[in-house]
């Protein structure tokens, strides 16, 4: 069961259909094995930046995600910008050829943007920043792409298919333009949770060692584990990691010291923290907390957490609300502090700008982009004016 509308195809398009209808909680730590802290490719506790707030006179870009084959959704990538300073929003039109481009991702190298192609016969599609120009797609070999990341060496794109239950990996050539694909892995075991009738790949993301790599399967309630060969683009598993039966985990965010990580679990309505080892790849998930829904039916989305690791917010669908956390024990705890409404509808996505003073939210059902202002020092948010409308938003890309 997913909750955006995808599911077998009852599936993956279950996930627009459901879309489309209308204080202080328990601690949890969960102990983390031991990580050496020199570790080379796991990278020390970042800080946050220092630097005076962005000029409020350079607009910096914004990409937004949507569906295009939906009854109002958009007709491709959305292109805007944002004032770094108010956080205003301001629309530049669209990037057409790119069909239901419902997540994006940059390159590290900030020059190619890509793209999941929503669709039966899913595919990810490559674009160039800097003539707009759309490199090409690739099919993904799996049903209904809701996810994609690009490994922190550039080299590698990964994706991960709902509809099919299977991961990904592309190679990046020097131009950012996609190859065929080099590996695809279907979930087939464990099977399928309670209410799920076959497993449904949320997430495809590298662990903070830069060797692993996580799929989060929402119908299968696991979060695989995979070597990366960084050579070939081939997966071997190498460990499994099971929530309890029916949690329905969605998405999974590292804590910057890489020792942890954050699941929001979509179908139960709880969040864990997660032990995480560098060396070996597995991941512990801990008990359940609760997202800071206030009682009716919510969906988390997506955790970000802030550059110094002190905060993480969580995007609640249905409640409508970011849940705001106090990330405690060097990464260990999590302490729920409140919630925010979002002034919108069904907060999809979640993204921090890169200076990590803003917050934007993706609010799928009002077909808008909330932001806000983050309190540096105590992870406050401040809504910065009116929500900018963008149709079906489902993804809010700032760099």
């Amino acid at each position: 069961m997913d909750t955006d509308g995808r599911a077998d195809r009852r599936g993956w398009s279950r996930r627009r259909f459901v879309a489309a209808a209308a204080g202080t909680a328990a601690v949890v730590a969960v102990p983390a094995p031991a990580a050496p802290p020199g570790k080379p490719g796991a990278p020390a506790a970042r800080k946050r930046p220092d630097h005076q707030p962005p000029s409020a006179g350079r607009p910096r870009p914004l990409y937004l995600g949507t569906y295009t084959s939906v009854e109002g959704g958009g007709t491709g990538i959305g292109l805007a910008s944002y004032d770094p300073g108010t956080g205003r929003i301001t629309g530049s039109g669209t990037l057409t050829g790119v069909a239901d481009p419902s997540y994006l991702a940059l390159h590290p190298d900030g020059r190619t943007l890509y793209a999941v192609d929503e669709r039966q016969d899913g595919a990810v599609t490559a674009v160039r920043l800097a003539d707009r120009r759309i490199l090409g797609s690739r099919s993904t070999g799996g049903a209904g792409p809701c996810h994609l990341s690009v490994h922190p060496g550039g080299r590698w794109l990964l994706s991960a298919d709902y509809g099919s239950g299977s991961v990904a990996v592309h190679p990046i050539d020097a131009s950012g333009a996609l190859g065929e694909r080099t590996d695809l892995v279907t979930h087939t075991t464990p099977p399928p949770g309670p209410g799920q009738q076959g497993p449904h790949a949320h997430q495809f993301l590298t662990g903070p060692d830069g060797t692993h790599v996580l799929a989060v399967d929402l119908g299968t309630d696991t979060v695989y584990t995979y070597r990366l060969d960084q050579h070939d683009g081939t997966l071997t598993e190498v460990s499994r990691a099971r929530t309890r039966p029916g949690a329905g985990p969605r998405h999974l965010t590292f804590h910057p010291g890489g020792r942890y990580a954050y699941l929001a679990n979509e179908v139960d309505d709880t969040v864990a923290v997660c032990g995480y080892d560098g060396t070996t790849g597995r991941l512990t998930i801990g008990e359940p907390q609760p997202s800071g829904s206030s009682g009716g039916s919510n969906y988390p989305a997506q955790f970000v957490v802030t550059a110094d690791g002190a905060y993480a917010f969580l995007a609640n669908r249905g409640d409508n609300t970011v849940a705001r956390y106090a990330i405690e024990a060097d990464g260990a705890r999590l302490r729920l502090l409140g919630t925010v409404p979002i002034a919108g509808d069904f907060p999809r996505q979640l993204a921090l700008s890169p200076d990590g003073r803003l917050l934007f939210t993706a609010n799928q059902r009002s077909g808008t982009v909330s932001v806000f202002h983050v309190g540096v020092g105590a992870g406050r948010l401040r809504l910065a004016g009116t929500p900018f409308s963008s149709p079906v938003a489902v993804c809010a890309l700032p760099t």
